[in-house]
Formats: structure tokens, C-alpha cells, sequence
């Protein structure tokens, strides 16, 4: 039901349009425009002529009828709203904005809106106010509604915006973490609404906002000219406050092309475009590997990161400047969508490493096919985008991404394949945790060992809190000492090969800890079943455990043969047993899995620890088998044949079937 109050404020807008427009003189618009371009001569001729409101009349004359200038990201011909952003729109005439999907139902602002309302201290809930993500919504049920109760409303919060988020000048720098900590409150709502970040947020979204509100009644001569002096001021911010490096520098640099590119009228859209090609074209060659991995080695943020050079591509192609992307810019954004299809299932969710997010099949395949635009000819990538229907799979299956340190164990590409994905790459940045080692395997149609996530960012002590126990090393699947956190993520590969008498091999090392080195090696045994051996090298001492956080679901724990198995009595779906030839304790461990921010699921978590007490190497062997066809899991057993500095063997039965496994360095 819509709020009359705010219907009210809407009418009041309407009648008194200089309560709220004059902010700034309009007429300093024309000081932004080179009244020179094609398509402003009336424009310039009223101004000339000291007539500065039928100059701005004629400024949105021309703007409602431009032609050639083309926004990738919406068709004014096929507007759709979903129920999702009805609800938004609908709940924004009330002050009700919905500013994140971890904070729902969304929280009232006030009658009179309070832009510095922190009803939870959780950074990302204040920082993402400001990216008024409710305002396209509007815009679209304004399309398809012509409802003008959107437009007007629309317009009253853009101005109240500006009124009540001035541009201060502030010392502090906009990055960081904790933005509250001895700052007066009007700077620190300044570091809030005025982070780069946040602008280029709006400097993006506020393109679409302008072609879907242009042609209302409310959108007024006068209001044109508070919206692009307020645009102008976005764009300069981005020019002179650019973030340091990641994947922030990346969206601030790609939304201030599309700033010069959707509004090549004013006399800074060059600069503003040439800036971010110039930084992108740069960054390319920085923050992504040879392999194609982004360097924050998380893949939430490296879907984030193709999105943002593919968003770049797609703007240059609509309006014909793709020449300004070298041919290392396309290749490099080609061989990162190639990383996604290595790496992720094949139900099409993403490994949750870091600060990743589960993805979902219907995001990844719009993101596959948003991508085929730009590659059409990549078969993988139409494979991918038609939900394997068309195109071709990769012709190879298992494949290591050696300077990220990512690496994949594959047995086919369809719906039923096994695959394990492995981290052990480089030192990473701020969104990576300590966690090298650690993996996610997918069996049987099931993630059995998903990443615990992160849940929350940051914020006030306790979310702080919530984002550190997910954040420990003992919640993801790798060795650790004394449960302390990793101390040093640098691992080195020492061996990939596939096949070998249909054994893959990978061996690699991590220095976890001063005094102790942790070497991590992956059995690929016929393309059915793993088998993990974990040493623990050096003269450290203390408590040394390797962590098994499995899904949410039905297991059972046999502590007499430290065998965990899913599923029923009479069936199971995996079996994993843990052998060590030193004396072994098992420690069921508290246990939650989070595909979402602030989401989470309890889940099964189990310890498997040996007191290391001197300089001796601590050991285990893992296999992990699955169980088809209502079969019963075959006797496992497992020994070390040889161990030595660069030696190593173990013997494994499955059954009546025996494998020897191992590795050898010069």
C-alpha cells in the first residue's frame, strides 16, 4: 500500500520545486558543457543570449531526444520488473530502502530521511546506503507504471541526497575498515557517502536512473541541472580520490568510462574516459596472473573483476571504441572467464575461498552468456552459456593454475563429474584468508567440503567478532598448529602430473608456521577417489590436527576407524577415513558454513590431532571414496611404505584392490 504521507511530500514537490532544487545556481551547469557539441546549438544561442532558463529547457529537449549514445545495460523497449524490485520501489515511497540482502526486511530511514541511520554497525550496511540501489527500481516500475508518484519521489530523495550529504574536506583517507574510530560525525558520514567507491556506485547506476526518469514531468529544466552539476562533482571525486590498487580501483576506473561515454557533452568526458582505459589498460597487466586468477585469490572477487573489464568492452563496443583496449586487455579478460570454467561445479556454483559468496546457476548463466557477446566465438564459453546444449567442453579435464595456486581434479564436464578444487597459491591481499591447503570437492551431485565463507566484513567488535571465527584457519579444510591461525601463506609447487597409471599427482608445501612446514599431497586414483597426505615438517612443536568441515546433512562418525560417512545406514553417498601412524585423537568441532552475508548453516566438523613433540614429521593419510549405485563403502586401509626428506609412499587398499602411491624429488 502506498504511504499517503509521502504521497503528500511528493505533491508538496511538485508545487514548491525551489524548496528543494536551489542547492547550487543552475546556471553553473553551463560552465560543466561544451555548449560547442553537436546538438547544443540552440542550447548555446539562448545562453549566449543571457536566457539561462530556456537554455536549460532546451539542455533537456536535447537530452530527451539524443540520439547515438548507447547504454549496454538496459533497452528502454523491454523493461521488466521483477517482484524483488516492485517490493524495493514500493517500499522506497515509504523511506524503507533496501540497502543490503543481509539486512532484510529493510529498515525505515524516517519521514525526513536520516542518511547517517546506522541501525547496525556493520560497515558494508552504512557504505551501501549510499549506493542507493532502490533508485533504479523506482525507475523501472516508473516505465512500465507511468506513475508519476515514482518519479516525483525519486526526485525528492536524489535532491534531499545532496542537501544532506555535502562534499566536506576531509584529511582521512576514504579506504579502510574502520572509518568511526576519533572522527566527527560529519567527516565520518563524509567517508561513508562519499568513498569512492560508493561514487562510482552511483556515477554507473545514476546513467540508467537518467534514462528512465528523463521524460517525467519531475524531472524539471531545474532538476537537470542539480543532477549533472551532482554528477560532475561524482566524476571529479573518482578523478582525484582513484583507490590505491584491488578490485575497488577496478570499479572506479571502469564507471568513470562509462561517465565519459554516456555524458560526452560535458568537457571533462574525455579526460574521464581516457583515465579509466588508461587504468584498466594498466591494471590488466597487475592484478591478474598469468593464469588468469585475480590477485585478491578469491572467486567471488574475480567474477566481480571479469564483470568489470567485460563492462568496460561492452560500453566501448555500443558506442565504438574498443580500439582503446589492446589486444592484451581482451586475451587476458578471455583467459579469466576460462578460470571460471575451470574452476567452478558442475551444478555452476563457485568454490567459497575467501570472502566468496555462492554463486547461483541463473547468475552464472546470464554472466556466461553477457561474456559470449564479447567472446562469440569461445566454444567452452558457449558450452557453458547453453547449459551444455551447444559448443564444445574443454578438451582436457584436470588442470593446475600454477602461479595462483589453484588447481582442479576433474573426471568429465557434465552434471554427475567429480571435482576438487584446491588453494594453495602466493601471499594474497585483504578479501584472501589463511587458509592455503584448503579445499571444496564435489561428488556424487553434492559440494561435500564447501568453504566456510565469511558471513560478515566489518564493523563494530562483535560483527569483527563474526567475521573472524570465519575467518580461522581450523574452519577450513587444512592443517593447522595449536589451532592458531596460518602465520605465512607462500606455497611452492613441487609436483603436477596427469595421468600416471591413472594416478594425478599434486605436491606442494606451505611454510604455515615458524618452525613448521606443511606439505600437502592429492591423489586422483582412477578418476574415482582421492587420497590426501598430510606432513607436518619441523622443529615446531604442539598440538598438529588437519580440519574436515563437510556440508550440512546426515553424517555419521565411527571413532573406533575415524570413518566419517553421509547418508543412511543401509547407503552412503561418500565415505572419508583418516589414518596416521602416530598415536590419534579426534575432536568433533563446532561447525557453520555461510553461502551468503549473514547467513549461515550448522554443519559437521571434525579434528583429527596428533601432539607433535619434537623435531619427528607428524603424518596422516585421507582417502575419500564415493559410495553409487546403493553400494556399501569397500574396507579401507591405508599405511606409509617409505618416508624420507624427498621420498614418500603409502599403500592403500580398497577392497581386495591395492594401490601404491607417492612421490620422489632429486
Amino acid at each position: 500500500m502506498v504511504n499517503m504521507k509521502n504521497i503528500f511530500l511528493s505533491f508538496l514537490l511538485l508545487l514548491t520545486p525551489a524548496l528543494c532544487v536551489a542547492q547550487e545556481d543552475a546556471s553553473q551547469v553551463f560552465n560543466l558543457i561544451d555548449l560547442n557539441y553537436p546538438g547544443l546549438e540552440k542550447v548555446k544561442d539562448y545562453y549566449n543570449q543571457g536566457e539561462s532558463e530556456q537554455a536549460l529547457a532546451s539542455l533537456l529537449d536535447y537530452y530527451r531526444g539524443r540520439k547515438g549514445i548507447n547504454h549496454p545495460d538496459i533497452d528502454l523497449n523491454n523493461i521488466t520488473v521483477s517482484n524483488k524490485e516492485r517490493k524495493m520501489a514500493d517500499e522506497a515511497l515509504e523511506h524503507k530502502f533496501f540497502v543490503h540482502n543481509g539486512y532484510q526486511p529493510s529498515f525505515f530511514y524516517g519521514d525526513d530521511i536520516d542518511w547517517t541511520y546506522w541501525p547496525v554497525e556493520d560497515n558494508e550496511l552504512r557504505w551501501q546506503l549510499h549506493r542507493t540501489k532502490w533508485w533504479q527500481p523506482m525507475g523501472k516500475v516508473y516505465q512500465v507504471t507511468h506513475d508519476e508518484t515514482y518519479a516525483k519521489e525519486w526526485a525528492f530523495q536524489y535532491l534531499d541526497w545532496i542537501k544532506k550529504n555535502p562534499l566536506l574536506k576531509t584529511s582521512n583517507a576514504y579506504e579502510g575498515e574502520d572509518v568511526s574510530a576519533g572522527i566527527p560525525a560529519d567527516l565520518q558520514n563524509v567517508r561513508f557517502a562519499w568513498r569512492p567507491l560508493e561514487v562510482s556506485h552511483r556515477l554507473q547506476d545514476q546513467t540508467i536512473q537518467f534514462l528512465l526518469f528523463k521524460d517525467s514531468p519531475s524531472f524539471t529544466p531545474e532538476f537537470l541541472a542539480q543532477f549533472l552539476l551532482n554528477y560532475y562533482k561524482h566524476a571529479e571525486h573518482i578523478l582525484h580520490n582513484y583507490s590505491k590498487s584491488g578490485n575497488h580501483l577496478l570499479f572506479e576506473a571502469q564507471r568513470i568510462i562509462y561517465a565519459g561515454a554516456f555524458f560526452p557533452e560535458m568537457k571533462q568526458a574525455k579526460t574521464w574516459r581516457a583515465s579509466g582505459i588508461d587504468i584498466l589498460n594498466r591494471e590488466i597487466k597487475i592484478q591478474v596472473y598469468p593464469d588468469g586468477m585475480q590477485f585478491e585469490l578469491d572467486p567471488h572477487y574475480h567474477l566481480a573483476s571479469i564483470n568489470i573489464f567485460a563492462k568496460a568492452i561492452r560500453v566501448a563496443d555500443a558506442n565504438g571504441f574498443r580500439a582503446e583496449f589492446g589486444q592484451h586487455y581482451l586475451s587476458t579478460v578471455e583467459s579469466m572467464i576460462e578460470w571460471v570454467i575451470n574452476c567452478h561445479f558442475p551444478d555452476y556454483t563457485n568454490p567459497m575461498f575467501s570472502d566468496a559468496k555462492q554463486d547461483t546457476k541463473a547468475d552464472m548463466l546470464n554472466n556466461y552468456n553477457e561474456w559470449l557477446k564479447i567472446f562469440p566465438d569461445n566454444e567452452a564459453l558457449q558450452y557453458m552459456a547453453s547449459d551444455r546444449k551447444e559448443g564444445k567442453a574443454p578438451s582436457h579435464l584436470s588442470k593446475a593454475f600454477l602461479s595462483s595456486g589453484f588447481y582442479v581434479f576433474r573426471n568429465g564436464w557434465g552434471e554427475e563429474a567429480t571435482q576438487m578444487v584446491l588453494k594453495a597459491g602466493p601471499p594474497a591481499f585483504w578479501h584472501s584468508q589463511p587458509d592455503n591447503g584448503t579445499f571444496e570437492l564435489y561428488m556424487n551431485g553434492r559440494n561435500f567440503f564447501p568453504d566456510s565463507g565469511s558471513y560478515v566484513y566489518a564493523g563494530n567488535e562483535e560483527v569483527n567478532k563474526q567475521r573472524a571465527w570465519f575467518k580461522q584457519t581450523r574452519v577450513h579444510n587444512t592443517l593447522t598448529l595449536n589451532r592458531e591461525n596460518m602465520t605465512k601463506c607462500d606455497s611452492k609447487n613441487l609436483l603436477w602430473d596427469q595421468p600416471s597409471q591413472n594416478v594425478e599427482r599434486l605436491v606442494y608445501e606451505n611454510p604455515s608456521y615458524e618452525g613448521l612446514t606443511h606439505r600437502r599431497s592429492v591423489f586422483f586414483v582412477d578418476q574415482i577417489f582421492f587420497v590426501i597426505v598430510d606432513e607436518a615438517m619441523g622443529d615446531a612443536q604442539g598440538d598438529v590436527a588437519i580440519h574436515y568441515n563437510f556440508c550440512e546433512g546426515n553424517f555419521k562418525f565411527d571413532p573406533s576407524h575415524n570413518i566419517v560417512m553421509s547418508g543412511s545406514s543401509d547407503r552412503h553417498d561418500l565415505v572419508m577415513q583418516v589414518f596416521s601412524p602416530s598415536q590419534m585423537q579426534v575432536k568433533k568441532e563446532e561447525g557453520w558454513v555461510s553461502y551468503g552475508y549473514r547467513q549461515k548453516t550448522e554443519r559437521d566438523s571434525y579434528a583429527f590431532n596428533v601432539e607433535k613433540k619434537s623435531s619427528d614429521t607428524v603424518r596422516y593419510i585421507t582417502v575419500i571414496y564415493p559410495i553409487t549405485n546403493n553400494s556399501m563403502a569397500p574396507k579401507l586401509k591405508a599405511h606409509f611404505k617409505t618416508v624420507a626428506a624427498n621420498e614418500m609412499a603409502v599403500q592403500v587398499k580398497l577392497g581386495k584392490k591395492s594401490y601404491t602411491l607417492g612421490y620422489q624429488f632429486n
